[in-house]
């Protein structure tokens, strides 16, 4: 169970991080929301994967660790309003520039029509 569970975050942190790498901004929000789950199972996994653990006090001798859960809560949180401050940079981005390339320039193909149209004129 637990190679799954590394495979599953390695997998997600990979895809997260070669999505964020990508020229559109669309891709780099969907990069940094696998890149918070995977932080999410990451943190999740450090109170160790325990099937015998009770949350409730008083039920058994072995008890669920709340440390890992109250982070991975914190986590969501804090990468929930991430992502939508990263959507809203996006889409104030597309409409300053009329484009959704990361780093702002016009897209390749537009200089070529911009220039083949000029000289038609």
């Amino acid at each position: 169970m637990e190679i799954a569970y590394v495979i599953c975050v390695g997998v997600l942190t990979f895809c997260g991080v070669f999505l964020c790498l990508r020229g559109r901004t669309f891709s780099v929000v969907v990069g940094l929301t696998m890149l918070s789950y995977a932080v999410n199972l990451f943190l999740f996994s450090s109170g160790r994967l325990n099937l015998e653990g009770a949350a409730i006090l008083g039920m058994t001798d072995n008890y669920a660790d709340p440390l890992p859960q109250a982070l991975t809560l914190t986590a969501i949180v804090i990468g929930f309003a991430m992502i939508a401050f990263v959507v809203i940079l996006a889409i104030r981005a597309r409409a300053d520039l009329g484009n959704d390339l990361v780093d702002g320039r016009d897209p390749p193909d537009t200089n070529k029509m911009i220039k083949s149209n000029e000289g038609k004129s």
